[in-house]
């Protein structure tokens, strides 16, 4: 995967958009020429003859190699436009990429990408890009944010076709709920596109570009809720139809037909998901319209997340197993080994059936039989008598007193099954696989479940970094309580499992360090693990903790997950 494709900058994307200087102008606090979202594909009409004529700064003359702030090392210019650039970079200090945009500090938006980029960086939300440092010093301005190798823009998912239901109903889940906890922060994107929306391996949605983007290109806008919602409409639109929702061709992406207007996704493409079609018309601007004209439109990103929620959920596909081929016998095992199969066919067929030998017809050999005749039944015998007497030991062990476990099958649970106040996604290190799914494996039903994204190669999160403590579910009981046992229902056999509790004191857990108490060896577990305690173990949280998922059919591919968890008193 190239790295060009996963930097976190989507500032030169101008998909189909006029330039800047053919877009009319407004004057921002400090006097910068600002683009002004107005609704549809956020284009503005007319030119502004004094903003045409301005002079904006030029981009800082810099090269691969220079130092900012002896710490960050330029190494690639991956966009040079409109008075600033950015800028592969690497961090000396703690040795990992990172990118780089850098202004002019008397660049007419030095100071609103400074401002945006220290908000951005306050809400600390791990489904945005994370912006990690925002310095002016040397007559520069620039601002430091993540660098994602192992992501995917959505730009070149949607090259590939239109995403599968469940995949579409992720990402318009994931980014209507990140975006509606940034607008309660006060926070607007106003340029979310395919190419601002990122997929990593693991199948979770990160938005990079948060307020920094529009305070790059000097976008405003007077409803940042309502152009936030339509663009994320878009977003779904282009994911279930793999076409642009506007007339313009734009991000890579075919637009509408010219002069019919907005048409449901379920009409444009077949076998698009009625639901998802419908919720898509709702987020779009068009007058509250919807393929039934029964729902109401949805203008903020909060009422979209609300509507995704209220959907039945779409559950995965279920993974195809492909039927192997036939046995077929080797050469070897047909007796012609280092033979062509004519030869071979040849061969048998010239060969004679060999004469069996005649039978023992003399006494001797009478007497021979009935020798073979009589060790057998005496081996038959002894070996009856064996088993009886190994049968009727274990009948008498079991009617001693103190065994009150039977022979075979599991232990089952005596104890009062304790109540959970709620369940969490245990992952430590990064971003949740599906937090908003973690409640399934509480709510009683094994068809519900929490499951993984999916990784390739190594069955171990796909051996990254961030993934090296595994991840799981950590079952909050509401009170300390004694635990006898514990049940859980796996979402596929053969992953690597643990459980473990935290102390009886400890509050909000949330590390692996935090839970000091082990319940069960770590080991490759079934459709069930079934744990039943020799002494009860007091604890408030417990943590059932996959560190190596099973292979979900396809080649190379892993995934995992839990259907359901029941603790016991």
């Amino acid at each position: 995967m190239a790295e060009r494709s996963t930097a976190a900058v989507d500032v030169a994307d101008t998909s189909g958009e006029e330039p800047l200087t053919a877009k009319a102008g407004k004057a921002t606090d400090d006097g910068a020429k600002a683009e002004k979202v107005s609704g549809r594909e956020q284009d503005a009409a007319g030119t502004d003859e004094e903003g045409a004529e301005a002079i904006e700064p030029q981009p800082p003359e810099l090269h691969s190699g220079h130092k900012l702030a002896r710490r960050y090392r330029l190494e690639e210019c991956v966009t040079r436009l409109d008075g600033f650039s950015s800028w592969r970079a690497v961090d000396e200090k703690l040795r990992r990429a990172v990118g780089v945009h850098i202004l002019p500090a008397d660049h007419p938006r030095g100071r609103p990408v400074l401002s945006a980029a220290r908000s951005s960086a306050l809400l600390g939300d791990p489904r945005f890009v994370q912006v990690l440092d925002a310095v002016e010093e040397n007559d520069l301005v620039y601002v430091v944010h993540e660098w994602l190798p192992d992501a995917t823009e959505l730009t070149t998912v949607l090259a590939n076709g239109p995403l599968e239901p469940h995949d579409a109903y992720q990402l318009v889940s994931q980014v209507s709920q990140a975006m509606a906890a940034a607008h309660r922060e006060g926070l607007s994107h106003l340029r979310i596109t395919p190419g601002s929306v990122l997929r990593t391996e693991s199948g979770q949605y990160r938005i990079r570009g948060l307020a920094v983007m529009a305070a790059l290109r000097g976008i405003t806008c007077e409803s940042p809720q309502r152009a936030d919602t339509e663009a994320i409409g878009a977003l779904l639109y282009a994911a279930l139809t793999q076409r642009w929702p506007y007339e313009n061709d734009a991000h890579g992406l075919t637009g509408l037909p010219k002069g019919v207007g907005l048409i449901a996704p379920d009409q444009v493409r077949a076998g698009v998901h009625r639901g998802l079609s419908e919720l898509a018309m709702r987020a779009l601007i068009n007058d509250g319209a919807t393929a039934s004209r029964q729902e109401p439109p949805c203008t903020t990103p909060e009422e979209l997340a609300k509507a995704v929620a209220a959907m039945p959920r779409i559950r995965p596909p279920e993974t195809a197993f492909s039927t192997p081929p036939p046995y077929q016998r080797t050469g070897y095992q047909q007796g012609s080994y280092r033979q062509s199969s004519t030869a071979a066919q040849a061969n048998r067929a010239t060969q004679p059936v060999p004469t069996p030998p005649p039978p023992l017809q003399s006494r001797t050999g009478r007497a021979l039989k009935w020798s073979v005749s009589a060790l057998l039944i005496a081996a038959l015998g002894l070996g009856s008598w064996q088993l009886a007497d190994t049968l009727l030991k274990r009948e008498k062990d079991q009617d001693a007193p103190g065994n009150s476990q039977p022979a075979g099958g599991p232990k089952k649970h005596t104890g009062k099954a304790l109540s959970v106040k709620g369940a969490t996604e245990f992952s430590p290190l990064a971003g949740p696989f599906s937090e908003e799914d973690a409640h399934n494996v509480t709510d009683g039903s094994p068809s519900t479940a929490w499951v993984t994204g999916r990784f390739k190669g190594w069955p171990n999160f796909g051996n990254l970094p961030t993934r090296a403590d595994g991840s799981g579910i950590i079952v909050d009981l509401g009170s300390a309580k004694d635990i006898s046992g514990i049940q859980v229902t796996m979402y596929r056999p053969g992953q690597t499992v643990e459980i473990r509790a935290a102390a009886p004191s400890a509050a909000d857990p949330t590390t692996l360090g935090d839970f000091s108490q082990r319940i069960s060896k770590l080991g490759e577990a079934g459709d069930k693990l079934d744990v039943k305690l020799d002494q009860s173990v007091k604890s408030r949280y417990v943590l059932v903790h996959i560190t190596k998922l099973s292979s979900d059919g396809t080649s190379d591919w892993f995934r995992g997950g839990i259907s359901e968890i029941k603790i016991f008193s």
